[in-house]
């Protein structure tokens, strides 16, 4: 049985922390990235979301919400077609929509938020 201060034990430690900084660096970098791209041209509304640096539990909510508001506005963003795996097999032509920084102002314009979370997801997109 290992003691506490074994080399086993303080190999695991120094592991699990080189995972979790790394996993920390992916998402900064993540969001870094997502909002360098937004401010280039039009991108899906879920890389602005992930620009405002959500949590990636909270994106897919957001996102949906937002695209239920794009749709009563009116807004459509710029088709675009992609393809897209079906658990890993198939890749399929689907059509995605890329919407500009007015855009996404626009939808947020009438997005009422009721989750904190969204709400300052909705603040970010505002002020950006």
């Amino acid at each position: 049985m290992a003691s506490a201060h074994s080399p086993r034990r303080a190999a695991v430690v120094l592991r699990d922390r080189i995972r979790a900084s790394r996993a920390a660096a992916r998402d900064r970098r993540a969001v870094a990235t997502a909002a360098r791209r937004v401010r280039t041209g039009p991108r899906s509304l879920a890389t602005h979301v992930i620009a405002t640096g959500a949590t990636p539990d909270v994106i897919s909510g957001a996102v949906a919400a937002l695209r239920t508001q794009a749709k009563k506005a009116g807004i459509r963003g710029k088709a675009t077609r992609i393809r897209r795996t079906r658990t890993g097999w198939m890749r399929h032509a689907v059509t995605a929509y890329r919407y500009t920084r007015e855009q996404v102002a626009a939808i947020v314009a009438n997005y009422k938020p009721r989750k904190a979370e969204y709400k300052a997801i909705r603040a970010a997109l505002v002020t950006a």
